[in-house]
């Protein structure tokens, strides 16, 4: 039986081949900073071009702060490149194309009988993979903003620096 991912619980250390069909292990994509993975139904989809366009406005702020992202989706690898490429990302993707994940992790989207994708849900995770928080984003506004990623991610950070300042 899988069980939902939830805040305060470990994601395991998934690996699936990259856009480029090389395989990645979660654990070598965080590379020891905080990570926001987000889980795609896929190119295809109106809203996921929408939110990841915003999490390319993003990405140069990212690769400044030592913070990661990531977007898991039932894409092969191929399609996740050219997707990837169209909108000018430079964060990994990662295919679950095999569905090996989707349903262990009870992330499937079982509204849509075609293409059997994820149920859009982004996290925030601890370099060891713990679950800061967890959005659902079904419906459109569930899902993270570039103001809510920044607050999780300056969060996690605090947690795991030394010399993050607290306030």
């Amino acid at each position: 039986m899988s069980v939902r991912p939830e805040a305060g619980g470990r994601l395991p250390d998934i690996e699936l081949p990259d856009h480029t069909g090389r395989r990645r292990k979660l654990s070598d994509v965080a590379a020891g900073d905080p990570l926001a993975l987000l889980f795609s139904r896929g190119w295809w989809c109106p809203k996921e071009q929408r939110h990841l366009r915003e999490m390319v406005a993003f990405q140069d702020e990212l690769e400044v702060a030592y913070a990661r992202l990531a977007v898991i989706s039932v894409d092969p690898p191929e399609v996740q490149a050219a997707f990837r490429a169209g909108l000018g990302a430079r964060f990994i993707f990662l295919s679950d194309a095999e569905r090996q994940w989707v349903e262990q992790l009870d992330l499937l989207e079982e509204t849509d009988t075609i293409h059997h994708p994820y149920r859009p849900t982004a996290m925030v995770l601890t370099p060891e993979l713990e679950i800061h928080r967890v959005y659902d984003g079904y419906w459109y506004l569930g899902r993270p903003s570039r103001e809510d990623l920044r607050r999780d991610l300056r969060e996690v950070s605090a947690l795991i620096r030394d010399d993050f300042e607290r306030s």
